[in-house]
Parts: C-alpha cells; structure tokens; sequence
C-alpha cells in the first residue's frame, strides 16, 4: 500500500493553511498514495501556547466544516484521510480528536486524544479534555488504523491496547517541537528520545509506525517564552523498528512511499512477544504506582 505523511508549515490565516493542505494531499494522491496523514491540528498555529478562552472559538462540531470540506476531497481522489482537529462536542466540553475518513468521503470513525500534556508552551488540559473513545482501532478500507495524537506516542500501553485490538498500523498525528532555550546538546536527546520510543512501538507491536509532525517556527503570543521551533523529522518505521522514510526538521515534505502490510504477520512469526506475554502477572498495570 502507497501511504504518505504530510508535513507542513502553519500560518495564522486558516484559509490558507487549509488550501496549502489540499494541495499536498492532490500531490500525495497524484503519487499514488491511498492514505494520507495529516499532523496535529493541521488547519492553523498551534494555539496552546498559552491559555486564552478565546481560542475556543476555533472549535468545530464533528461532523463539521472539516470533515465536509476534506471528505469531499477524500472522496473525489478515493482516497483514506487521517484528519486532526479541535473538536467541540458540547459548550465548555472540547477534545483534540483524530478523524478518518473513507475513500467515499464518509467519516470511517474518530479518535480522542487520551492522554493531554501541561506543560509550558503545551498547555493542552486548558482546552482539552481526555478522551472518553479508547483505544479503539478504526476500519477502513485500507486496514485496521489505529490512530493515535502527539503525548500518546510516549506511552507503550496505547500503542500495545491498539495493537491488541487489531490495528494493523499504528498512525500519530503530532505537534512537537524545541524550546529555544534548550541547549543544542538537550535538543538532540529530545528528538532522539520521540523517534526512539515510537520505534520501540514499532518493534514491540510489529507494525508500522507512521509518525506526522508540523515544521516551521511559531511565536508565543503572550511574549513569555521564544516561541517553538517545530523540529519536523515525520517518518515512517517498519515492524522491526527499520527506518524506511524521514523528512528534515526545518522544510516541509510530503512523504510518499509505499509499504508492504503483510511482513507484520513475518515479524510476529519471528518475534512472538504476544505468545510470550505474561498476562498473568500485569495485574498492576493498572495501578499508578506500586508502592
């Protein structure tokens, strides 16, 4: 299957982020891809930043205006859509939720992010609530999507419960960047620690990861902080962890390429860590903390 991963560059003028976007997905699709991801709260900046109610305004419903405007897009070039949006669901009641939509521009299901972030230059729990969806993997007709966001890709259990459930990719949407202040040195582990933990996903899980961050500078509107270099660097992992795609940190990219679905089942033939799993004493999993 030809999938790709759309990294871009955002702006204050939604209007054109939104037709830089369909853009890129016609390119991806003209190239032959059948599933394309989009990054985290693709339509404009990324607002979290700091906490303004304001902000709130830029929430849509789900259906909405998104979901209509891309799946007539999904529709007219048949192709698999994985959307990230700002989803109003009741007044004083929001989530940052991933939508796919089918090849015939129909919403295939959602995704709430679960686990939100606080802290400085990400004051996400001001504007989000935590999922309430699971970790449930969608179907379409390109597979079994077990869609993810952003602060999910750090946890091992939420890519394990969607693999659990039949996913047969594992798909992060992202918004991550550094802060200017970190020294060079501190930057380098920080990317390195979010490429090597989702490619640990990858490994334990035997799937593919594709993992779609934003690129491009965005300043802090409140003039505390020196904004976030978004550091780009979306890819793609094997089941083995391998590498197979990566883009740069500071340009866009639409990543085009095409993977084999079926060396999962390989992979886990090879390295049954399902089989070997000691379910019989994960009981405390589901605690906190074990004192």
């Amino acid at each position: 299957m030809k999938i790709a991963l759309i990294q871009q560059s955002n702006t204050a003028n939604r209007a054109e982020n939104v037709a830089k976007l369909e853009k890129n997905v016609r390119a991806c699709a003209a190239q032959g891809a059948e599933l394309i991801v989009l990054q985290e709260l693709h339509n404009g900046l990324y607002f979290c930043q700091t906490e303004d109610p304001s902000v709130f305004d830029q929430a849509e419903t789900i259906p909405g205006e998104s979901t209509e405007s891309f799946g007539a897009l999904a529709k007219e070039l048949g192709v698999v859509l994985v959307l990230s949006l700002f989803e109003k669901r009741a007044a004083g009641l929001y989530h940052n939720t991933a939508v796919v939509l089918e090849k015939d521009g129909t919403i295939a299901g959602k995704y709430r992010k679960m686990h939100i972030p606080d802290d400085p230059a990400y004051y996400e729990k001001f504007y989000f609530t935590p999922g309430d969806l699971g970790f449930t993997p969608i179907q379409t007709s390109v597979g079994k999507l077990g869609v993810l966001v952003c602060w999910d890709q750090w946890y091992p259990e939420a890519a394990r419960l969607m693999a659990m459930a039949g996913a047969e990719l594992l798909i992060y949407p992202t918004a991550i960047g550094w802060e200017s202040t970190d020294s060079e040195d501190e930057k380098t582990r920080q990317l390195n620690a979010w490429i090597t933990v989702q490619r640990g996903h990858a490994v334990a899980n035997g799937l593919h990861v594709l993992s779609c961050n934003r690129t491009g500078y965005e300043a802090d509107p409140s003039g505390i902080t020196n904004g976030i270099e978004f550091w780009g660097n979306s890819f793609v992992a094997g089941p083995q962890g391998e590498l197979l795609a990566q883009a740069p940190h500071n340009q866009e990219e639409n990543m085009v390429l095409e993977i084999d679905m079926k060396r999962s089942e390989n992979v886990r033939r090879w390295w049954p860590f399902f089989r070997d799993r000691r379910i019989d004493a994960f009981d405390d999993l589901t605690k906190r903390w074990r004192e």
